[in-house]
């Protein structure tokens, strides 16, 4: 007895059902990004993001029913990039002759723009919203968990310590401190400086020895 399996379906422009539900979902997804840097979190609404997204309300139920459930896999979504973004600089800063300097750097590049812009609107939204506490609480460790995976992957076992975690969790948390404070006094030249003075006091806090394990 022969046993066929059925292909999946493709539409005239090649695509199965799959590639284009997951198409779809990005175009939500990065939609959501924009209104939430655009807007704020109450003013970013599924009607809205449906959209500019240029897909129907009810596709946008669909992948998403709630606007909670929404904003959070924007900002899981976008995190998630930026992380590949950063993993994919790991061959330079291997072979780089200042490797936590360009590391905290890297960080700080990879905060500017959309992502810290979308994640700070969730976490304040999240004060008053138990809803969204819930999920942005599970958001939250994520983030800090792929700072952590790639000096794991960077510094090997030097990496593996409380002291490293600690230390990276500062980073992050000075890293933060300075873009929310910039967004009342918009100065790109200030802020540079200000972070080159962060930066010097962390590398100076850095655990002793580290080098890239590669």
């Amino acid at each position: 007895m022969s046993v066929t399996t059925e292909k999946p379906r493709r539409s005239k422009t090649g695509r199965t059902q799959e590639e284009r539900s997951a198409a779809m979902r990005e175009r939500l997804l990065d939609a959501t990004i924009d209104c939430l840097v655009e807007y704020g979190y109450s003013g970013t609404t599924t009607t809205r993001v449906a959209e500019r997204a240029g897909v129907t309300r009810g596709a946008q139920v669909h992948h998403f029913p709630t606007k909670t459930d929404l904003v959070t896999a924007a900002v899981r979504h976008l995190a998630t990039r930026r992380a590949e973004l950063a993993f994919a600089q790991m061959d330079r800063l291997s072979e780089s002759a200042d490797p936590v300097g360009d590391t905290l750097d890297l960080l700080w590049e990879i905060h500017q723009g959309p992502i810290f812009a979308a994640s700070t609107e969730l976490l304040l939204a999240a004060r008053t919203d138990p809803e969204l506490r819930v999920q942005v609480s599970d958001v939250e460790p994520e983030i800090g968990a792929m700072v952590i995976d790639f000096g794991k992957r960077l510094f090997g076992e030097q990496a593996a310590t409380p002291q490293f975690r600690h230390y990276s969790y500062t980073a992050m948390d000075t890293v933060r401190g300075l873009l929310i404070s910039n967004w009342a006094y918009p100065d790109d030249n200030q802020l540079d400086a200000r972070w080159q003075r962060a930066k010097a006091c962390l590398r100076t806090m850095a655990p002793a020895g580290l080098t890239p394990s590669g």
